[in-house]
């Protein structure tokens, strides 16, 4: 019984893991598609003043 414990919080840690770095890859898109988005403006407006 001990052993199938140690293997299911094994299974979940490595689970948590794998979704941790998943959830920080997206949160790392969001954050460049952003910034490019903000730049894009940003020359937008440039040309549209100029």
């Amino acid at each position: 019984m001990n052993k199938n414990k140690i293997k299911t919080n094994a299974k979940r840690a490595a689970y948590q893991q794998k979704k941790e770095q998943e959830g920080r890859k997206v949160i790392n898109w969001i954050f460049v598609v952003l910034v490019l988005l903000g730049l894009a403006y940003a020359i937008y407006s440039m040309l549209i003043l100029g």
